[in-house]
């Protein structure tokens, strides 16, 4: 594989060489991911949701108080089930136990309806992918599923500041990046899918490295990744869509551990100019945690250029250990989105002020910097 050429993100060609991840505009907002056996209807003479049904041999409108529901079950537990008319209460059977067993059942039956018809819209190809190939459906119902284990379970990922993102409309979140293998990316993916409180979807800026590999290439469009050029970035910030790069780069990715948390240059403020030609919020984000994931202690450059790669790491594990070298250490993670650097004040012709970029590109990255040791500070543990 020849040399992987990097290309500065502001630069009039339409490949970038910010190292990053995302992709595409005009996104629909999704509905809710989560449904309760709630929504469900109750069968032909069932009763309503609600209703408490008297119990045998006792007036309905009596001193004594209804049965209560047990506090705290799931709902499948509290609802009734379809076609229930309370008339097992008679029996003696437990009224909780033996809605459960229904609604189990039922919720059984009905995951495995949902995941046919998606099964069948994935083989006829009745779903929708956008110019840059992303996937919503997919993103939603499986690959954010398979790394939601990963942001939750493994990294234990704790996330601050989300609602410095806005609700509707394009941003550019800005974040640092480290850890040798863009994972970083990733998390801050999840980190805004599963907490925003509007269902925000990120669209990461990547390397043109990434869409040269196989299956990383396609999963990366899947996911809504895009090329980090300023073409791409400035059509889904008109698209009102989030947008995030990392302007380190490969610099930022395969920095030694020695350099850990240190910010590289941020190019020559590319993204800078982008926000301000879409007059859309420049938000910092910091992630701590990540510079641990594969401490970097030394790089085979030879091996690289062999590969086509920017670097080749060698860490405490890797190559020694082969294939478990690559396994990622346990870090406890922080992500913490900072405060909007607005634009919509800056004139028109701004994007066109060097200065007024470099003095912005600078402000950002101070921001993300002081985050950052503020953040290892407050740490306990690399790994707690």
């Amino acid at each position: 594989m020849a040399d992987a050429k990097v290309i500065p993100f502001d630069d009039d060609r339409s490949r970038g060489g910010a190292g990053g991840a995302g992709g595409a505009g005009g996104a629909a907002q999704r509905p809710s991911r989560r449904r309760g056996a709630g929504n469900r209807r109750n069968g032909a003479g069932g009763a309503a949701m609600g209703d408490v049904q008297p119990l045998p041999g006792r007036a309905s409108g009596g001193d004594d108080a209804p049965v209560p529901r047990a506090s705290g079950a799931s709902r499948e537990f509290r609802e009734p089930r379809a076609g229930h008319d309370g008339g097992d209460l008679a029996s003696g059977a437990a009224p909780g136990a033996e809605s459960g067993s229904g609604h189990g059942a039922d919720g059984l039956e009905q995951r495995v309806a949902s995941g046919l018809a998606f099964l069948r819209r994935r083989l006829t190809g009745d779903y929708a992918v956008d110019d840059f190939g992303y996937d919503e459906e997919l993103t939603d119902q499986v690959l954010m599923s398979l790394l939601r284990p990963v942001y939750e379970k493994y990294f234990r990922v704790e996330v601050k500041g989300v609602e410095n993102i806005p609700s509707e409309g394009g941003a550019l979140i800005v974040a640092n990046h480290s850890g040798t293998l863009p994972l970083d990316g990733l998390m801050m993916q999840v980190a805004v899918h599963d907490n925003h409180p509007a269902d925000r979807h990120l669209r990461l800026l990547a390397a043109d490295l990434v869409f040269m590999l196989p299956v990383v290439n396609e999963l990366a469009r899947k996911l809504g990744h895009t090329l980090a050029c300023a073409e791409d970035a400035a059509r889904l910030l008109e698209q009102g869509e989030l947008v995030g790069v990392m302007p380190e780069g490969f610099k930022g990715l395969g920095k030694p551990f020695a350099d850990r948390y240190k910010l590289q240059r941020f190019g020559r403020g590319g993204f800078v100019s982008t926000a301000l030609r879409a007059r859309t919020p420049i938000i910092p984000c910091s992630i701590v945690g990540a510079e641990e994931i594969y401490p970097m202690i030394g790089n085979a450059r030879t091996v690289a250029r062999l590969l086509g790669f920017p670097y080749f790491p060698l860490t405490p594990t890797f190559p020694w250990l082969g294939p478990l070298g690559a396994v990622p250490l346990p870090t406890k993670w922080t992500i913490q989105f900072g405060e909007p650097i607005h634009t919509e004040s800056y004139p028109p012709e701004a994007a066109d002020d060097p200065m007024l970029m470099f003095n912005l590109t600078d402000q950002v990255r101070e921001q993300i910097q002081h985050t950052l040791y503020k953040l290892l500070v407050q740490r306990r543990s690399v790994f707690f």
